[in-house]
């Protein structure tokens, strides 16, 4: 059951990665565009570094699950190496455990910026004049996604040290080697 719940968080993430990767490329394309249109002399499409902005919140929060998942965060791990593999594998969950702490008080803390800008109506100070709860909205969800992920894998890694499955385990949150990237 442990293994199914890692195995659809993972696939949902990947997902999410895609849509973000086409996001950017999405992005690329238009900023492109914009810079021809300009280089050109007919113009601009207008709002491209504040498009950008939005989307680059967007995929830096988003983003950050995917990471977490696929072990890409770094990690220091001189002590570790020189531990047994019950001393991995404890501070593998220590370091998921912190790790999820911190993404849950970033994810409460980031709330009432949403908060304000609903009830405030705010806009951007541009020529688009964004809603900002759209793009903040859009950024706020991806830092729910990135704590509920790290609660999740948090968990699963209690369960696997619980069962003594510590090759699950280290797949599941320890660090990720290069031959793995």
């Amino acid at each position: 059951m442990v293994d199914r719940i890692h195995g659809v968080l993972r696939q949902a993430n990947r997902v999410v990665a895609l849509l973000l990767g086409v996001a950017l490329v999405l992005t690329v394309l238009f900023i492109l565009g914009d810079v021809l249109l300009r280089r050109l002399a007919w113009g601009s499409l207008g709002g491209s570094d504040e498009i950008s902005g939005y989307v680059m919140a967007a995929v830096s929060s988003w983003g950050l699950a995917f990471a977490l998942i696929e072990r890409a965060h770094v990690r220091i791990d001189v002590l570790r190496l020189k531990l047994a593999a019950g001393g991995r594998a404890a501070l593998d969950l220590l370091a998921m455990i912190v790790a999820n702490a911190i993404v849950l008080l970033v994810a409460f803390q980031s709330w009432p910026v949403l908060q304000k800008t609903l009830e405030r109506g705010s806009r951007a100070n541009t020529p688009l004049e964004t809603p900002l709860w759209i793009p903040q909205g859009i950024w706020f969800a991806g830092w729910l996604w990135f704590a509920l992920t790290a609660t999740a894998l948090s968990l699963i890694a209690l369960v696997y040290l619980i069962r003594g499955r510590q090759d699950a385990l280290e797949a599941t949150v320890g660090i990720g080697s290069e031959a793995e990237l």
